[in-house]
Order: structure tokens, then C-alpha cells, then sequence
């Protein structure tokens, strides 16, 4: 986050489950958009098992908005706060049933 900007938290959850794995949400809402991106929002949105990120959606200076896969890193295409939380549920689910 830069240090000058006021944000204000959209949302923040966290889950630990029984064995270990970590869901984390959280975006603010920014007065400016974190260029390249086109949207005032930031994010982070990790899911981490055995202490290691498999699945992360995050923005930020100079990358836009992005996706991180069992180590390789993609474009995302935000167009809401709602579809992002959506798309990173449905995905960290999909690889719960993949492994």
C-alpha cells in the first residue's frame, strides 16, 4: 500500500482450518486506482497450505491485477469486488478437489 494513500477496508476474513490451511481476504478501497489497474480497490486474497501460497489474487504497483497458481503468476481481470471473492473461492475449491 503507499504510505500517502487513505484506504478504507471493504473486507477482511480469515480462516484456519483444523488442518492448517489458510484462507485470507482482504480489500480496501483506495482514492486512487494502483496503476496499471483502472479500479480504486486493493486486495490480497492468499489461500496457503502447509505454509506455502498455492492459490493468491493481488494487485499492485507496476503488475496490475494478477494471479498467483502453485507458483505461476497470471493476469486476472477484475470487474468487482464480488466476482473477485467469487473467482478465488471457486478456484481454491478446484484445487481442494484436484488434491
Amino acid at each position: 500500500m503507499i504510505a500517502s494513500m487513505k484506504a478504507t477496508l471493504i473486507t477482511s476474513f480469515k480462516d484456519v482450518a483444523p488442518n492448517g490451511d489458510l484462507m485470507e481476504m482482504v480489500v480496501w478501497r483506495v482514492p486512487k486506482p494502483v496503476l496499471p489497474c483502472g479500479h480504486c480497490f486493493k486486495y490480497r486474497l492468499v489461500y496457503v497450505v502447509n505454509g506455502t501460497r498455492v492459490i493468491g489474487y493481488d494487485n499492485e504497483p507496476g503488475k496490475g491485477d494478477h494471479r498467483h497458481v502453485t507458483g505461476e503468476e497470471n493476469e486476472y481481470t477484475f470487474t468487482s469486488v464480488e466476482q473477485l471473492m467469487e473467482d478465488f473461492i471457486a478456484e481454491v475449491e478446484q484445487w481442494k478437489c484436484e488434491h
